[in-house]
């Protein structure tokens, strides 16, 4: 049997969390402003796009060895 002072514990303790995981939402939000304000001039490039452009001929030749993959796995080809 559940009692009306353990359901409000429950409410309590979720409440909690809520408001621990939006405090930490916030506090990183705040350190990426503090960040970006810091070097106004400097942009951040994403890992991905560092090595430099994508070449298509090479995407192509991963795409098709990738199908090709798929379609053994699938015992098409013996």
């Amino acid at each position: 049997m559940i009692l009306n002072g353990d359901i409000m514990e429950n409410k309590k303790k979720a409440a909690a969390a809520m408001a621990a995981v939006i405090e930490y939402i916030t506090a990183e939000e705040e350190a990426i402003r503090i960040q970006s304000m810091a070097a106004p001039g400097v942009l951040t490039i994403p890992a991905a796009f560092a090595a430099g452009p994508v070449k298509l001929w090479g995407a192509s030749g991963r795409q098709a060895q990738m199908q090709m993959r798929s379609l053994m796995q699938m015992r098409t080809f013996r």
